[in-house]
C-alpha cells in the first residue's frame, strides 16, 4: 500500500552521522578523567566525542567508561545512558540504563544498546521512536512515534526490525496503528521492505497486505493506494481498488478497477506524463458488457499541453463516451452527472510580443437527456484569431481579427470574417481626473454556407465606433470612532456612439445579449460575440464611493450606483425590443467591514416600469480557520406575482460542536416553489491522528430530477484515507470551507503530483 513512509522512518538515520565519525575520532585529554563529574565542551568541531558524566574512568588501552546521568555527544546528535562503554580502539559501543538518542529530527531510547561504530553493526532491543514535525524544506516530517521489539544494524546503511508499530496519533492515544512484523530499511537503495503489514483503528483491523515497500527519500513508488467504498441505486454496492504504477520521474499511471454489484467491474485507467516543454494526461475508461443495459461503456479523454518553442504553443483536449448516460450512471460526484456536453478541441497558438495569433479546430459531444433534448452547439472548424497591439504612454492602437468556419448538421452553416482595429489616446491624464477617446472599426464579412434554407445571402457590416471615457477620483480624511480612514468619491461617464444598421437577416452562431452589470455598462457593445453590433447614442453615468482603512488599506465598504442614458431608442435586439430612454439603475454594496465580517449585495431597479427586477445579498462570517457562516438572499422579478418571481435563500457553514464534532451544511430554499433545492448535512470528527467526514447531499437535475450523494471517509492522517471524498462536494457547497485535517508533504514541482 502506498503509503508515506519516507516521512515516518527517520530511525534508519539514527546511529548514521555517528559511526560516520568515530573511527577516526581521538577524545580529548579533558574528558578522560577517573572517577570525576567532567563539564561537556561546545561541541566543535564535529568529528570530536564530547562525553559528561557523573564518573569516568580510562581503560586505555581497553576504552573509556562513564556512569551516572552519562552524555555523549558528536555533531549534532546525543547519546544518554545510566552507563556506557566506548573502546576507541575497535570502535564497540555498549550502553545500558535507559538508553536515549536524539537528533534534531527526533529520538530513539530502549533499556541497551550495542553497535559497532565502524561496521555500524549492533542492536536495541524494545526501542521506542518519536519523530519531530518537520514543516519547510524538501523533507517534510509529521510528528510520529512507534515502537519495536528489536531494531538491528546489519550495515552501514542497512537496518531490520521486528514487531514495528508506528502511528501520528499523539503519545497516550494510539487510535490507529500501523503494525509490520517485519521491516527492514536499506539506506543504499533507499528502499524499505515490509512484511505482515496492517492498520487497525480503535482496535479494528481494517486493511492488511502480506508485503509491500516504499520509499525513504520522498520518491513516489508503485503500489496500491486506498480502496473507495460506496453504494448507489443502479450499481449496488462497490468498491474501488486503485494501483498506482511509478513508470519513471516524469510519468505515471494509476489502474482503478471499480467493482459494481449489479454492472460489473468498470475499469478505470489513467496515464500522467510531463517534459519540461510538455505535460498532459489520457483517460481509458471501460466496462465491458454492462449488466443492465447489455452493452460496453466506454470513456477516453487526452489532455494536451505543449511549449513548441519560438513563441509557438499547442493544447488539445478530447473527450468521448460510449453513451449518453455514461456520467449519469457512473459520475463519483454529485455535480458529475449534470455534464451534458463534452469539449473537443485542438489549439495552436503563438505570440510574438506586440503581436499573437490563435488557430483552433472546435467540436463538441452533445449528451442528450431522455425528458429534454439539448441544443447541439456550433463546431468551429476552423478559428483563427490574429490579435495585434501597440502602446506608447498616452495612447494605444488595437487590432482584433477573426475568421470562423461555423458547421452544424441542421442549422444554416456559415464562414465569419471580422475586422476590428481601435485606436485611443489620453486626452488628460492625472492622478485625480482622465479622459481617454476611443476610435474604432467594427468589420464583418458573411459567406453562407450549407443549411441555407432562408436563402441568407452573403453579407456585409460596417460600423464605426466612438467611446469617450473619463473619471475624477476625489478624496477625504475620514474618523469613525477608533478608526481612521480615507473615503474617495469617484464620478464616473462613459460615452458611445454607434450608427444603427439593420442586421436582423445574419445568422446567431455565438452571440447572446450581454447580461447588464456594472462591468457591461463600461463596454461598447451590449452583446456577446460578433453576430450583431448593438446601435449606440448612450451615456452611463456612475459613482463610487469606498472606504478605506489607513491601517494596512484594507477597504472596508465599496458603495456604487450606475445608470445608463440612450439618447435614442436601440433598434438592434435579441428578443424584447427596449424602447426606454433609460436603462435599469444599479446599486451595488460590498466590503471587508470587520476582519471576520464580509457583505456582497447588488440591486437591479427598473425606474420606467418602478419595478425591483432582483437584487441579492451575502454575509460571510469567518472569525477563524473551520468556522464561516454564509448567508444570503436572491430575488428576481417575473410577473409581480409570489408564485412566479423567484425568491431564494442559501445558508451555509462549517461550525464546530462540542468535543471534535463540526457540522458541515448548505441548505436553499425557494420561498415562491415552497421546496427545498439544494441540501447538504454532514459531520465531521476532527481527532490528533485522523478524521471522520459524514456528508450527504441532494442537488436538482433538470427535468425535475434529483441526484443524491452520500458520502463517509475516514482518514488517518498522512497515512491513508479511506471511502468516498466529499471534499469537492463541500468546497463548492460551503464558500469558505477549510479542510482541517493538517496538510500532506506535496512532492517537488519538478516532478508530477
Amino acid at each position: 500500500m502506498r503509503f508515506r513512509f519516507h516521512l515516518v522512518f527517520f530511525l534508519s538515520l539514527s546511529l548514521l552521522s555517528l559511526h560516520s565519525h568515530a573511527a577516526t575520532v581521538a577524545l580529548p585529554a579533558s574528558v578522560i578523567a577517573p572517577a570525576s563529574s567532567v563539564s561537556i565542551a561546545s561541541p566543535q568541531p564535529e568529528k570530536t566525542v564530547y562525553i559528561e558524566a557523573q564518573e569516568i574512568k580510562s581503560k586505555t588501552p581497553e576504552g573509556m567508561e562513564a556512569h551516572g546521568n552519562v552524555e555523549m555527544q558528536q555533531g549534532q546528535q546525543k547519546v544518554f545512558a545510566d552507563h556506557l562503554f566506548y573502546q576507541q580502539e575497535t570502535g564497540d559501543l555498549s550502553a545500558n540504563g535507559s538508553v536515549r538518542m536524539e537528533q534534531p529530527s527526533g529520538l530513539m531510547s530502549g533499556p541497551d544498546l550495542k553497535m559497532n561504530m565502524d561496521s555500524n553493526i549492533g542492536e536495541m532491543t524494545t526501542p521506542y521512536f518519536q519523530f519531530n514535525p518537520i514543516t519547510s524544506g524538501p523533507n517534510k516530517q509529521t510528528a510520529a512515534h512507534g515502537s519495536a521489539k528489536v531494531m538491528r544494524s546489519t550495515g552501514k546503511l542497512s537496518y531490520e526490525y521486528d514487531n514495528v508499530t508506528y502511528t501520528t496519533c499523539p503519545a497516550g492515544n494510539d487510535d490507529w496503528l500501523l503494525h509490520m512484523s517485519w521491516l527492514e530499511l536499506d539506506r543504499s537503495t533507499q528502499i524499505g521492505t515490509a512484511h505482515n503489514a496492517w492498520i487497525d483503528f480503535m482496535g479494528v483491523p481494517l486493511l492488511y497486505t502480506p508485503w509491500m515497500n516504499f520509499p525513504l527519500d520522498g520518491r513516489r513508488m508503485s503500489g496500491l493506494l486506498g480502496p473507495v467504498y460506496g453504494r448507489t441505486r443502479m450499481g449496488g454496492t462497490e468498491i474501488t481498488l486503485p494501483y498506482y504504477l511509478n513508470l519513471a520521474p516524469n510519468y505515471d499511471a494509476t489502474i482503478a478497477p471499480r467493482i459494481m454489484e449489479m454492472r460489473g467491474t468498470l475499469l478505470n485507467d489513467e496515464f500522467r506524463y510531463m517534459g519540461k516543454s510538455f505535460a498532459g494526461e489520457l483517460h481509458y475508461d471501460i466496462l465491458q458488457n454492462d449488466r443492465i443495459t447489455n452493452t460496453d461503456r466506454i470513456r477516453t479523454a487526452v489532455k494536451h499541453t505543449q511549449n513548441l518553442g519560438g513563441g509557438f504553443g499547442f493544447a488539445t483536449n478530447l473527450h468521448r463516451v460510449s453513451d449518453d448516460s455514461f456520467f449519469r450512471d457512473f459520475s463519483s460526484t454529485v455535480y458529475g452527472g449534470t455534464q451534458s456536453q463534452l469539449l473537443n478541441e485542438g489549439v495552436l497558438t503563438y505570440g510574438g510580443g506586440w503581436w499573437s495569433a490563435m488557430l483552433r479546430g472546435q467540436t463538441y459531444q452533445t449528451l442528450q437527456d431522455d425528458l429534454k433534448t439539448v441544443g447541439i452547439p456550433y463546431e468551429r472548424m476552423p478559428q483563427l484569431n490574429v490579435s495585434a497591439q501597440q502602446s506608447t504612454a498616452t495612447s494605444q492602437m488595437n487590432m482584433v481579427s477573426e475568421y470562423v468556419d461555423f458547421r452544424h448538421p441542421t442549422m444554416v452553416n456559415g464562414q465569419r470574417f471580422v475586422v476590428n482595429p481601435s485606436y485611443s489616446f489620453l486626452l488628460l491624464s492625472d492622478p485625480a481626473y482622465y479622459l481617454r477617446p476611443k476610435f474604432s472599426v467594427h468589420h464583418t464579412h458573411y459567406v453562407m454556407g450549407y443549411n441555407n434554407s432562408a436563402l441568407i445571402p452573403d453579407a456585409t457590416r460596417t460600423l464605426p465606433t466612438f467611446s469617450l471615457d473619463s473619471g475624477m477620483t476625489f478624496e477625504r480624511e475620514f474618523a469613525m470612532g477608533d478608526g481612521e480612514y480615507i473615503q474617495t468619491l469617484e464620478p464616473r461617464v462613459y460615452y458611445v456612439k454607434i450608427p444603427y444598421q439593420d442586421q436582423s437577416f445574419l445568422p446567431i452562431y455565438d452571440t447572446s445579449q450581454a447580461s447588464f452589470n456594472f462591468a457591461q455598462m463600461f463596454t461598447e457593445n451590449r452583446f456577446f460575440g460578433n453576430d450583431r453590433v448593438g446601435d449606440a447614442n448612450m451615456a452611463t453615468m456612475a459613482i463610487t464611493t469606498r472606504l478605506i482603512d489607513n491601517e494596512g488599506g484594507t477597504e472596508r465598504l465599496r458603495v456604487a450606483v450606475g445608470e445608463r442614458f440612450s439618447f435614442q431608442t436601440p433598434q438592434v435586439n435579441l428578443g424584447a425590443l427596449n424602447n426606454n430612454s433609460r436603462s435599469d439603475i444599479l446599486l451595488a454594496l460590498n466590503g471587508r467591514v470587520t476582519n471576520a465580517l464580509t457583505l456582497d449585495g447588488l440591486l437591479q431597479y427598473d425606474p420606467n416600469t418602478e419595478h425591483t427586477l432582483s437584487y441579492n445579498g451575502t454575509a460571510r462570517y469567518r472569525p477563524e480557520i473551520g468556522k464561516v457562516l454564509n448567508l444570503g438572499y436572491r430575488y428576481t422579478y417575473v410577473d409581480g406575482t409570489i408564485e412566479n418571481d423567484v425568491r431564494q435563500g442559501d445558508f451555509s457553514t462549517q461550525w464546530p460542536l462540542f468535543w471534535h464534532w463540526y457540522a458541515v451544511s448548505r441548505w436553499t430554499y425557494s420561498f415562491n416553489e415552497r421546496r427545498v433545492l439544494e441540501q447538504l448535512a454532514g459531520l465531521e470528527y476532527n481527532q490528533s491522528c485522523w478524521m471522520l467526514r459524514l456528508v450527504a447531499q441532494k442537488f436538482p437535475l433538470p427535468n425535475q430530477k434529483v441526484s443524491t450523494g452520500i458520502f463517509i471517509q475516514l482518514e488517518l492522517r498522512d497515512m491513508v484515507s479511506l471511502g468516498s471524498d466529499p471534499l469537492s462536494a463541500l468546497k463548492l457547497s460551503v464558500p469558505g470551507y477549510t479542510k482541517l485535517s493538517a496538510p500532506t508533504v506535496e512532492q517537488p514541482v519538478q516532478t508530477l503530483p
